[in-house]
């Protein structure tokens, strides 16, 4: 899971955001995870209809708010080196694997992706079948949603996506980015592409938790989800 410099200005919201963070389980019974906050996300559930960005998973550690099968960050501190910078270290003690886009070198501004991600753009990589990560949502009003998913895929792949204890949509498939015209191999990870109406969802009203789960093959970067109200069906 990718270097620009966020610049640390803390809002009146962002003070709060980290003063007064989500109480455990807000909304969500039995939950003991809570809504992840910094310096560059003021916190709270993530806003639907809206973007959800998957490396701002919950807090609450391993088998609570993430499933990982290492506890090592492969990304954050590792791939990017601690150097004083918001991204290269974000939340590099937790074992989710964490990157962000970077342009030099044309890594993740090649000529062989199908859509070019914004530059430093957090992603969570590294996947493996059976790992998972949670996302406190609150949705504005009950209705029904298309999924559009940013992401890379070295293979075919697929997830499922659960809202509290049920599953919402499963076996999503995610088509593999890879091109044989592809000249370095390890770019073969960074061929970014937009799933577009991935899945279609009916969501309730109010604060849920949303389990992103590896469902096969692994090998995906997965960034952000943005849920788009359906029209009205007549």
């Amino acid at each position: 899971m990718k270097n620009v410099s966020l610049p640390i200005v803390m809002t009146v919201s962002a003070l709060m955001g980290l003063a007064m963070p989500a109480r455990a389980g807000e909304g969500v019974p039995g939950y003991t995870g809570t809504p992840f906050h910094d310096s560059g996300y003021a916190g709270g559930p993530q806003k639907i209809p809206g973007r959800v960005e998957c490396a701002y998973y919950d807090f609450g550690g391993e088998g609570v708010a993430y499933h990982d099968t290492d506890a090592v960050n492969h990304g954050s501190g590792q791939l990017n080196p601690v150097n004083g910078t918001y991204l290269n270290a974000f939340r590099m003690n937790e074992g989710v694997d964490i990157s962000y886009t970077k342009y030099h070198d044309h890594i993740d501004d090649n000529p062989f992706e199908a859509v070019k991600p914004p530059e430093g753009q957090l992603y969570v990589g590294w996947t493996e079948p059976g790992e998972w990560f949670r996302l406190t949502v609150e949705v504005e009003r009950a209705g029904t949603y298309a999924v559009d998913l940013l992401y890379t895929a070295n293979r075919d792949g697929a997830i499922a996506l659960d809202l509290g204890p049920r599953p919402l949509a499963a076996n999503l498939k995610i088509a593999s980015t890879n091109n044989p015209a592809e000249t370095i191999p390890w770019r073969q990870w960074h061929h970014w592409n937009l799933a577009r109406d991935l899945a279609v969802v009916d969501l309730p009203k109010g604060v849920s938790v949303l389990t992103v789960r590896i469902a096969a093959a692994g090998n995906m970067n997965l960034a952000y989800f943005d849920f788009r109200p359906e029209p009205e069906r007549r």
